[in-house]
């Protein structure tokens, strides 16, 4: 038997046939293969035969109560008769939940998806939970939870990949958004998008243009390598963008994804990486520098700054890289080289993140005085001591007249726009100011910093060098910069290409 291409089934949850049906339409048209009709969401009784008459594609018909993530609010008996009618009709799919599902026979070729749901977590037991299933003459086991841990998707895939019944095995919630990216790889016949990104009918569900633009997940195979990136929080990173654009350029079956790993979770995540068969993750807050104990080896730079923002997986060996050190190093070499006559001796670096310690090395390496500043002055004092640096209170971060002045914090990062770390009466012109921020890339700190003609750095030139070092470092080759540089003002411009038509609001 050959292998079947997994699917994404876009699911619609509209209050009128009209919008159903229109949604359904303009779905196959943006080539969707399968497409999930929830009827609960009807509001009135649904007219099951206008739904799926003249359906332009493959359907799964979907009823579902409240304590299953529903809306139906009608009585049981005539819900059971919605799906009765459904594979009468004869409908590709229907969705039964366990308890139901000895009660509606099979009729026809209608394939019974038997589903289970669990909107509070991902229990131990899910291999019980499956057998139960198993025994409820199902086409499909589908079994949804709620992730509270990275672990919870490792569990959940590896079920699905053991799984002698086909299966669809998917974590709820922003931890559990890779099941829903992998969902292929690890042998489901299909996963579950939505309609538009705002317009979820289940928590951590992305939208059917992001599964298909960003993550390429109809190219996803059980020989996809997986890299990613990992924070807590990790919605707000473009990096899956970037990398996955740049796969995409280079024609490499690989995908790169977002790993939300809570710090008191990093263990258990590292562990489990080897079962995922994750090569390589760029680290974000919180973990450049809790991370390193894990880690069998680093690199140089990585032992100067203390800090790693890039794992490479080699076997059982996990290398720790820091390419923000390399990224800025490079960028303050081209910009010093000409930013003024007199080379700038005194630099103040706000905050004492790990950017901040990579950006501190690479100025002391140029013999500038450094001075670091941070609203947690254990933090500043922890890393002036170890630059051999000074370090100044926050409130006292004016009394110093730098030549270059460096934003590590995340002030100013979008939604908080408005925000800065620095007064901007305190520029002066002959400063080079650098702000590590990406999104936007003209934060106010910039913005004030340009009125004073400052020198001024963007985000925008640290994130695509060091997100292109760490690509060479995954891939063994030259990265797309300037692919991955465009995607990236793309994706921050205040003009955005909407995701879906304008006739999206007019189904009505």
């Amino acid at each position: 038997m050959g292998v079947v291409r997994s699917m994404i089934c876009v699911s619609i949850g509209r209050g009128r046939h009209k919008q159903i049906i229109a949604e359904h339409q303009h779905l196959v048209e943006q080539g969707a293969e399968l497409c999930e009709l929830r009827l609960d969401y009807v509001r009135g009784a649904p007219d099951l035969k206008r739904l799926i008459s003249g359906r332009p594609g493959p359907v799964v018909i979907t009823c579902r109560r409240p304590h299953d993530g529903g809306r139906w609010s009608g009585p049981e008996e005539p819900r059971i008769m919605l799906l009765r009618s459904a594979i009468a009709d004869g409908v590709e799919y229907v969705d039964l939940e366990e308890d139901i599902a000895a009660s509606i026979p099979r009729f026809g070729a209608t394939k019974r998806i038997v589903s289970y749901h669990n909107f509070n977590e991902t229990p131990d037991n899910l291999e019980e939970i499956y057998d139960r299933m198993a025994k409820c003459d199902p086409d499909i086991i589908k079994i949804a939870t709620l992730a509270h841990h990275p672990r919870d998707n490792t569990r959940m895939l590896s079920l699905m990949q053991r799984s002698k019944v086909p299966m669809i095995g998917l974590c709820m919630g922003d931890i559990g958004t890779p099941t829903r990216i992998l969902a292929g790889k690890f042998g489901a016949p299909f996963t579950y998008a939505t309609f538009h990104h705002e317009r979820e009918l289940a928590p951590g569900q992305l939208s059917y243009r992001q599964m298909l633009d960003i993550y390429h997940y109809n190219d996803i195979n059980a020989e996809t390598e997986i890299y990613g990136v990992i924070a807590d929080p990790v919605g707000h990173s473009l990096s899956p963008l970037l990398h996955n654009a740049a796969f995409r350029e280079d024609g490499l079956n690989k995908v790169y994804l977002p790993f939300r790993v809570p710090r008191e979770d990093l263990d258990d995540f590292l562990a489990d990486c080897p079962k995922l068969g994750v090569r390589g993750l760029s680290v974000t807050i919180p973990h450049k520098e809790a991370i390193l104990p894990h880690m069998t080896r680093h690199d140089n730079i990585v032992e100067r700054v203390g800090a790693a923002n890039t794992i490479v997986f080699r076997g059982k060996e996990m290398g720790a890289h820091n390419t923000d050190y390399r990224a800025a190093s490079e960028i303050f070499d081209e910009a010093l080289a000409g930013a003024t006559s007199e080379q700038p001796k005194t630099a103040l670096i706000l905050g004492a993140g790990g950017v901040s310690k990579a950006v501190a090395h690479g100025l002391k390496r140029r013999g500038m005085d450094v001075v670091v500043s941070s609203r947690s002055d254990p933090r500043a004092e922890t890393l002036a001591e170890k630059l051999e640096c000074r370090w100044l209170p926050w409130a006292d971060r004016y009394k110093v007249r730098p030549d270059v002045i460096v934003n590590g914090t995340p002030l100013g990062m979008h939604p908080d726009i408005n925000e800065t770390p620095y007064e901007g009466k305190h520029f002066r012109s002959s400063q080079v100011v650098f702000d590590t921020v990406y999104n936007p890339e003209q934060t106010l700190f910039l913005k004030e910093a340009k009125e004073k003609g400052c020198h001024i750095l963007t985000g925008v030139d640290l994130f695509v060098r060091q997100a292109a070092l760490q690509y060479e470092l995954f891939t063994e080759s030259s990265a797309p910069e300037d692919l991955m540089r465009r995607v990236l003002k793309n994706a921050t411009s205040p003009v955005k290409i909407p995701e879906a038509t304008e006739e999206e609001d007019d189904f009505s």
